[in-house]
């Protein structure tokens, strides 16, 4: 049985949150604020946390980090009141797979729960754990990125579409792929947090360089190819 962590200081949400997973055959924890979740996750195998950012004591997002360090194997999704493409870019940075934004339907928050635990149980180990690409370099392993020799800082999330882009060169990929392979799950495109994040990699990836790596193609979505 899927053991289900729930972090959330709302005891009506956490209540109604628990008692839906349990019916369909999940088992649940809830805990009521950061501190108290952190204990529960650190003492418990779950195959899936589900937290509030606005939380008592330690916040969401620092709970966040917190088990993405101890157990980055786990799925993490955020729950919050917090729509804007900040919150969101926030909440990926800190280390959540995905992100649903107060109030929601029941039904969504399963669909999204099942799609990361599907995914979870299905990952594969990357194959080739340095990626190559003109000067740039990729090291999944160490989670290093380097373009002509130069180290470049990266938030996890943007490591991650980096290898993305790195593992399909040359390719058009688009929002809605990125979206499904790089956060794991299928979420609201209206918002603009692709377009932020590509342009996150573009400041540090390309604008130090004369030769631009990562380009936009109007309608389609962006590629990684060289434009002699």
């Amino acid at each position: 049985m899927e053991k289900i962590l729930i972090i959330e200081d709302d005891q009506r949400l956490a209540g109604i949150i628990r008692r839906g997973l349990e019916e369909e055959g999940f088992e649940t924890m809830v805990a009521y604020d950061g501190e108290m979740g952190l204990k529960l996750a650190y003492s418990n195998d779950f195959s899936l946390v589900v937290s509030d950012i606005v939380l008592p004591g330690i916040n969401g997002l620092d709970v966040c980090r917190k088990i993405r360090r101890a157990k980055p194997e786990i799925p993490l999704l955020m729950l919050t009141a917090l729509g804007k493409t900040d919150d969101k870019v926030e909440g990926f940075d800190a280390g959540a797979d995905d992100y649903l934004v107060k109030p929601f339907e029941f039904r969504e928050l399963l669909a999204r729960i099942r799609a990361l635990l599907k995914r979870a149980g299905t990952r594969q180990p990357a194959p080739d754990p340095v990626l190559k690409y003109a000067d740039l370099e990729v090291n999944t392993e160490r989670k290093e990125a380097r373009r002509a020799g130069q180290e470049i800082s990266l938030t996890p999330k943007e490591f991650n579409l980096l290898e993305y882009l790195m593992r399909n060169p040359e390719r058009v990929v688009s929002r809605s792929e990125i979206a499904e392979n790089v956060w794991d799950t299928h979420f609201d495109t209206g918002t603009n947090f692709i377009d932020v994040y590509i342009n996150y990699l573009r400041k540090k990836v390309d604008k130090p360089f004369d030769q631009k790596l990562i380009h936009t193609r109007t309608g389609m979505g962006f590629v990684l190819m060289r434009q002699d």
